[in-house]
This record gives C-alpha cells, sequence and structure tokens, in this order.
C-alpha cells in the first residue's frame, strides 16, 4: 500500500461517519503548490469552495514566496471559505481533512474557518 492509497483509506472512513451523520462537511484537499476547500451539503451538492487558484486569492498572494504552498495562503482560504458558507446559510460544519494529518496548511485552514465564525 502506497502512501495516496493509505491517506484515501483514511478518507473514506471519516466520509462513511460523516455521511452516516447526514451534516455539512468542509472537505480540504492540498498540493504541493496549492489548498482547495469545499462545504458540500449531506446530497453531495458543493455549497461553497475556494482554492489558491483563484484570480482574487492569486492577486493576495502575488509577490510571496511560496504562493498557494504555504500556511498564510490556507489562512486565507479558510476564512474566504467560512465567509462563502456563512452567506449560503451554512454555520456547522463537519471537518474532511481527506485523510491528510492535522498540522501546518490543513490547521492553518481550519483554525481560520473557525475563527471566521464556522463550528466543527
Amino acid at each position: 500500500m502506497d502512501k495516496k492509497q493509505s491517506r484515501l483509506r483514511r478518507a473514506t472512513q471519516t466520509r462513511a461517519k460523516i455521511a452516516e451523520l447526514k451534516v455539512n462537511r468542509l472537505a480540504v484537499h492540498r498540493t504541493n503548490t496549492h489548498i482547495y476547500a469545499s462545504v458540500i451539503g449531506p446530497d453531495a451538492n458543493v455549497l461553497a469552495s475556494a482554492s489558491t487558484l483563484e484570480a482574487e486569492v492569486r492577486a493576495q498572494l502575488a509577490g510571496q514566496t511560496g504562493k498557494g504552498g504555504n500556511a498564510a495562503a490556507a489562512a486565507l482560504i479558510g476564512k474566504r471559505v467560512a465567509e462563502k458558507a456563512l452567506k449560503a446559510g451554512v454555520t456547522e460544519v463537519a471537518f474532511d481533512r481527506s485523510g491528510f494529518r492535522y498540522h501546518g496548511r490543513v490547521k492553518a485552514l481550519a483554525e481560520a474557518a473557525r475563527e471566521a465564525g464556522l463550528k466543527f
């Protein structure tokens, strides 16, 4: 079993539990250069999303080293996705870290989303 398969196995377990609870989930995906966050409803509809690929975010990160691949960018994405979710009427979510360890960029995104008003 390689690294990606292990991560996906962990993600499957988490997603199964969240589906059983029938709640909105804040799904996070990270790559070496970017981070993505989506609030997904129990019926698999995307209610809000944000990523470091958005033009506004890229403009804010312009001139910084690392651009989308650092904790500062992740915190910005966490704040943006929380604001969009609150605008869509979502206040509580379950955090789906997609099998990634809860540290670094994933942790920065989660903490910024909490500070911006999401409860999980």
